[in-house]
C-alpha cells in the first residue's frame, strides 16, 4: 500500500510517498480503508523526533487520526465489524496517511451519518484533546478560560465545548480568526504586542484557567493574566506549563469519549472547523499547511 511517511526523523525533506506492506490486525485492532486523515501540529513533532517516548516504527506514515471503512478485525474485537464506517486513533507505532490504516478497537467509534469523513477524522486528536482538557479543568459555569491559539483545530473545538458549558471564553488568535471565535461563542483577542493586556481588559480581570496550544514564550507571557490558584494545561509546551504548576492534557482516547465528541459534533453545540482538505496524492501539502502554523481549524487529507 501507499503511505506518506518517513524512514528517519527530520524536517519536511524526509517525507515521501512510500510503498509498504498492508497492515494485519492484531488482537484488539481493526484495519480501515482510509477515507480521511487529520493532520495536526503534534504530527510535525513526531516526524521531527521532538516528541520523546512517542512510539515510532520506521517506515511510518504521518498522522494520528483517521476515518474509513473497516476491512478486517483482529481477535477479541466484538463491537466493530467489516463494512462499518468508523473513526479512531492509530495503533502505536503506525500512522494514518495510508491507504490502509491500523486502529485500536478501544479507540474507535462509529461515524454518525450526519458527519462527513473529514469531520469524523478530526475528532480523535483535535476535538478529543479539547474535550479532555475542558473535562480536566472542570470549571463551573461563569468561570473565565483563556484559550491561546483559539483558531486552530484544538482551540476552535475547545472554545465551543467550553462555551456550551457556560464558561466565559477569551480566545487569543490572529485577527483573521476573530470572526470565527465570535461565531463559536468566544471573545476574541488579537495576538501581538499588548495582547495580554487586552486579555485582562476583555476578562475584566484575571482568568481562572489557561488552555495553551502555542507554547513557549507566548505561554509565559499569558501567565501574568492568570488568577492566583488558576490552572494551566498546554498541548504545546508541557515543560513551560510545569514551571507554573500546570501540565499537559490527560488524553483518554476511548470509544466512550469519541462517541461523546461525535454526538456534540452532530448537534448544534460543536462545529468541526475544517480549514482545508487535500487529496491523498497531495498529502505533503497538507503537512506543509499545518507546519506554517497559520491554518484555521483542521487540515485533512481525503481519499475516495
Amino acid at each position: 500500500m501507499r503511505i506518506l511517511g518517513f524512514r528517519e526523523y527530520g524536517g519536511p525533506e524526509v517525507l515521501s510517498e512510500l510503498d509498504v506492506p498492508d497492515p494485519s490486525p492484531g488482537e484488539g485492532q481493526v484495519v480501515i480503508d482510509l477515507r480521511a486523515s487529520g493532520i495536526n501540529p503534534a504530527d510535525i513533532k513526531v516526524r521531527n523526533g521532538s516528541n520523546p517516548g512517542f512510539p515510532v516504527e520506521f517506515p511510518m506514515a504521518v498522522g494520528r487520526e483517521a476515518s474509513g471503512v473497516v476491512t478486517a478485525v483482529g481477535s477479541g474485537v466484538s463491537d466493530v465489524a467489516v463494512g462499518d464506517h468508523v473513526f479512531g486513533a492509530a495503533a502505536a507505532g503506525t500512522g494514518t496517511v495510508a491507504e490502509s490504516v491500523l486502529l485500536n478497537a478501544a479507540s474507535t467509534a462509529a461515524k454518525p451519518e450526519g458527519l462527513s469523513w473529514a469531520e469524523a477524522a478530526s475528532i480523535p486528536v483535535s476535538v478529543g484533546t479539547a474535550y479532555d482538557a475542558i473535562d480536566e479543568f472542570a470549571l463551573p459555569p461563569g468561570s473565565t478560560l483563556l484559550i491561546i491559539g483559539a483558531g486552530g483545530g484544538v482551540g476552535s473545538s475547545a472554545v465551543q465545548i467550553a462555551a456550551a458549558r457556560g464558561i466565559r471564553v477569551i480566545g487569543a488568535a490572529s485577527a483573521a480568526k476573530s470572526d470565527a471565535i465570535v461565531s463559536f461563542g468566544g471573545i476574541p483577542v488579537v495576538s501581538g504586542d499588548g495582547w495580554v493586556s487586552r486579555v485582562r481588559d476583555s476578562a475584566d480581570g484575571p482568568v481562572d484557567a489557561i488552555l495553551d496550544t502555542v507554547g513557549f514564550d507566548v505561554l509565559r507571557e499569558a501567565t501574568s493574566a492568570l488568577a492566583g490558584g488558576g490552572r494551566i494545561i498546554s498541548t504545546a509546551s508541557v515543560d513551560v506549563a510545569g514551571e507554573y504548576g500546570g501540565g499537559g492534557v490527560e488524553r483518554r482516547r476511548t470509544t466512550k469519549v469519541f462517541e461523546a465528541c461525535a454526538a456534540l459534533a452532530s448537534g448544534p453545540e460543536l462545529t468541526v472547523e475544517i480549514s482545508a482538505t487535500y487529496p491523498f496524492e497531495r498529502a505533503v501539502e497538507a503537512v506543509a499547511a499545518v507546519e506554517t502554523g497559520h491554518a484555521r481549524g483542521n487540515v485533512v487529507v481525503t481519499r475516495s
